[in-house]
């Protein structure tokens, strides 16, 4: 039973998180680097260019890289302080085994005797239990080499069908959106056509927090002339600069697209010759939205009618547009449909395809574009295709050398793995740069399910949380420790250059999943010598599909500043811009821009619903969740570097002061926010730029601090996306500080 080996406090003490800060050579300004590497940040999806200093092989510093394409030198609070996770005393230097009698329920052991211990563990689960009572969840942040390759080693080296990732919880019900609609998931446009745009309409983005440099784009937009619309529950810091703020209920966001829909159609603010020519299923949408007045819209959202008004106006009658949502519309049990919604009304304008005309998702994690396309999703092999196509298996399967037949079929999702730990149907479990403990909703479920696991062997760089529940954990590599490739926001593939070598007995991920596969006696396939040849292996593998990087190499890569996909062939340049006229694809063959047989667009009815839990007289008020500018996803690396955690050191419950004043709590002081799940007891931050019936806490911490053991875990029932985003709770005052106040915070 994988259950924690040692008290949390114990475990902190001894594995972190500890907060490392400039020192020595990186406090020196005048130490000169024995060299810059031309690399990108390892944190959200838009990966920015950074050139990291290294001296005596430990990355010391940072120069801004000029010339990096996207980012033009700039870099948000996180890049500007990533390098201070190299050389961190938290860093695992050996394997670990779990120890109930060692310091922290952990000590070290030789790394080839636990590669045979794993191997063994997963021979014996597999031969008990059949092959699908081991699964793997794999991450977005790898890079695509290693998303690639762990799709392969589920499918080939395992045989279990159950492998799926933590894009989970991020990209995939924009990803179902966009197939549905266009045929393809990526980013339709470039960043560059946003400042050529007449209007920007921004739904559920923190785009100044959670994708800094995007916002320089927007205002680029702003500087000539562009109106900016943003639609949040708070009013963020892109939202203080818009034109027009519409201050949406969580989680009715399709009530919003389809009444803005309406009105295009009603004032004839839609491009009727491009719904002819180049979409299908216009009319069944109309008929829809018909009932979605102005008036039944405002009751929904909780915006004034004159406001969705003006909204539709100023897009309607643009000329040219760009529409960019985020987490907000896509964290919901009705994500795919919020998603739908918006693409409804990109596609009733009619504007997209050329320049400055253009619809995108803002791309979450470090290769959240790269990670969804290459087979580590559950129902998904390399290019995008499909597992459940016979054409599409019996492709890949060519380029693996394996029978079709022997490929199994579709998983199931990273939330459902935990349902199925708990059903007695998996049995063992390998996670690699993911800390579902923290990421997950319920996560108070999610920990339980760990401990009932026969055997648990996580990979990874620092002991995260999930990691201390596990029997071995295996110690991974940095980014800056490794090359290959990752595709940023715009759908750009780039290089990570390595830096430095790994450190002590660590090794870079791939190889530790090639020698599992040597340990299990089953090395066919898992014999790369270099992230190249998997990436060369991966280019035949996408060919002559959707996600098709077959023209991309290395080289080109490096000479272009980046290589956008589809490229087909080395001669081909790449498509910085999808569903231009003219253009071609694999699934369309020339009969149209879009990626179906018949090169148009689908509109989709994107039915109201409400959020799986709503408001009532016991739970009446709103739990949204989201990110701060100085912290990333579950914490696992920015609540380890000093100045980050300095910037924002704890959740905080924030709060309008109307509610604050009702409930009789100031700023500052301790309150309680409950759900039907749990509690959590963290400061009030009392501000007047959120709705008064919405509490939001970001998610990026821990423990009794982690707010995800109190949010919901329904699902959308396309994509498996977690309604993070909305669900019922209620406020109270704290009599004083929790029992955990001064006790959990990083150690220097």
């Amino acid at each position: 039973m994988a259950q924690l080996p040692a008290e949390a406090l114990d475990v902190i003490e001894r594995f972190g998180p500890h907060l490392s800060y400039p020192e020595g050579a990186r406090l020196d300004a005048g130490v000169e680097p024995d060299r810059l590497v031309k690399t990108h940040c390892c944190f959200c999806g838009q990966q920015c260019g950074i050139q990291l200093k290294v001296k005596d092989e430990q990355v010391i510093g940072f120069e801004p890289w000029m010339e990096s394409p996207f980012s033009e030198g700039k870099l948000c609070p996180k890049g500007v302080r990533r390098y201070l996770q190299g050389s961190h005393p938290d860093r695992l230097l050996t394997a670990m085994r779990r120890d109930p009698s060692a310091p922290g329920g952990f000590s070290p052991m030789g790394y080839e005797e636990a590669i045979a211990r794993v191997a063994a563990e997963i021979g014996r689960i597999q031969e008990t239990h059949g092959r699908d009572a081991f699964a793997i969840l794999s991450g977005a942040s790898l890079t695509t080499e290693k998303a690639y390759l762990m799709g392969k080693f589920a499918r080939v080296c395992l045989g279990t069908k159950n492998i799926d990732y933590n894009g989970r919880l991020c990209m995939v019900s924009a990803g179902a959106a966009n197939k549905k609609a266009f045929g393809v998931d990526r980013a339709a446009n470039p960043w560059s056509d946003i400042p050529k745009a007449e209007v920007v309409w921004i739904s559920g983005a923190n785009v100044a927090e959670c994708a800094p440099i995007t916002t320089n784009y927007v205002w680029q937009a702003r500087e000539h002339g562009a109106k900016i619309i943003v639609v949040d529950p708070r009013i963020t810091p892109i939202a203080r600069t818009c034109d027009l703020f519409l201050p949406i209920k969580p989680g009715r966001d399709i009530a919003l697209f389809n009444g803005v829909l309406h009105l295009m159609i009603e004032n004839g603010w839609v491009d009727r010759e491009f719904i002819r020519t180049r979409t299908v299923g216009f009319d069944e949408v109309a008929e829809h939205v018909r009932e979605w007045t102005p008036k039944r819209t405002a009751a929904e959202t909780g915006i004034a009618e004159a406001t969705i008004r003006k909204a539709a106006e100023m897009w309607g009658t643009a000329k040219t547009s760009f529409l960019m949502h985020a987490r907000g519309i896509e964290h919901h049990s009705h994500g795919v449909a919020n998603v739908l919604g918006s693409i409804n009304m990109v596609l009733a304008s009619g504007r997209i395809g050329r320049e400055g005309c253009g619809y995108a998702t803002i791309t979450g994690q470090a290769n959240g574009q790269g990670g969804r396309e290459h087979g580590q999703k559950c129902d998904q092999l390399p290019g995008m295709r499909d597992i459940a196509n016979p054409e599409h298996r019996a492709a890949v399967a060519k380029v693996w050398d394996v029978d079709p037949d022997s490929l199994p079929g579709v998983g199931v999702d990273a939330y459902e793995i935990f349902r199925e730990i708990d059903r007695g149907n998996i049995r063992g479990l390998l996670s690699l740069c993911f800390n579902p403990k923290v990421s997950l909703p319920d996560s108070d479920f999610v920990a339980r399910m760990l401990d009932k696991l026969d055997f648990y062997v996580s990979i990874d760089f620092f002991l995260n949380e999930t990691a201390r529940h596990a029997d071995v954990v295996l110690p991974g590599s940095l980014q800056e420790e490794d090359e290959g490739t990752v595709t940023q926001v715009e759908g750009r593939i780039i290089k990570i250059n390595k830096a430095v070598a790994c450190p002590g007995e660590a090794r870079q991920d791939w190889k530790i999943i090639q020698d599992i596969a040597a340990g299990l006696g089953r090395p066919k396939g898992f014999t790369f010598r270099e992230p190249r040849e998997i990436f060369d292996e991966l280019r035949r593998a996408s060919a002559g599909w959707i996600a098709d990087y077959s023209g991309v190499t290395y080289e080109k890569i490096e000479r272009q500043g980046g290589v956008f996909w589809p490229c087909p062939s080395v001669d081909h340049p790449g498509t910085p811009r999808l569903f231009e006229e003219g253009s071609w694809n694999p699934a369309a063959r020339g009969a149209g821009p879009f990626y179906f047989a018949d090169g148009k667009a689908r509109f989709n009815v994107a039915a109201y619903t409400p959020p799986a839990e709503d408001v009532d007289a016991d739970f009446p008020l709103m739990l949204t969740t989201g990110r701060v500018v100085s912290q990333f996803l579950s914490g696992t690396q920015t609540r380890r570097i000093g100045p980050l955690v300095d910037q924002y050191p704890e959740p905080r419950i924030e709060m309008h002061p109307r509610l604050a004043g009702k409930m009789g709590i100031a700023d500052g002081e301790w309150a309680t926010v409950e759900t039907r799940r749990g509690t959590c007891t963290l400061r009030a931050m009392v501000v007047t730029t959120i709705r008064p019936d919405v509490l939001f806490v970001p998610y990026h911490w821990a423990g009794p601090r982690s707010i995800n053991r109190l949010t919901i875990a329904a699902q959308d029932p396309i994509s498996k996306i977690p309604e993070y985003k909305v669900c019922a709770a209620r406020l109270s005052r704290a009599p004083g500080p929790p029992e955990y106040a001064g006790l959990l915070e990083p150690q220097q």
